[in-house]
């Protein structure tokens, strides 16, 4: 119903059944429940081997190539673009400026916490 919805069409998808490799023992890697589709005319192609059955690879698959495809659409990143630039600008390093910034609030607000302690026996 949501491939209807986009615009695919079964005609278009090109499915190839490939082996699997990763998790799951020797059962994977002896049949070939790995599913490769492609859509023709976008060019988008989406390789699934999650699981160990070839039916729910094909589902998921058809999934995840509606969600390219309608993220391609929408002009927009997907949600697993946005989580991936996301972790990119979390281990990206500081700058010397943003690191000295950084530092001199610590500093301050450090100052402040310190005086507003008690005064102790010694002071």
């Amino acid at each position: 119903m949501r491939m209807l919805g986009l615009g695919i069409r079964e005609a278009e998808l090109e499915e190839q059944f490939i082996l699997g490799s990763g998790k799951g023992g020797q059962k994977v890697n002896k049949t070939s429940s790995c599913v490769y589709l492609c859509h023709r005319p976008t060019g988008l192609a989406v390789k699934c081997g999650r699981t160990r059955s070839r039916e729910l690879n094909r589902f998921l698959a058809r999934r995840e190539l509606c969600d390219r495809l309608e993220a391609r659409q929408r002009g927009q990143d997907s949600a697993q673009q946005q989580l991936i630039a996301k972790i990119r600008r979390q281990k990206r390093r500081r700058s010397r400026r943003q690191k000295e910034r950084l530092l001199a609030e610590k500093r301050r607000h450090a100052i402040k916490k310190a005086q507003r302690r008690e005064p102790g026996p010694e002071e």
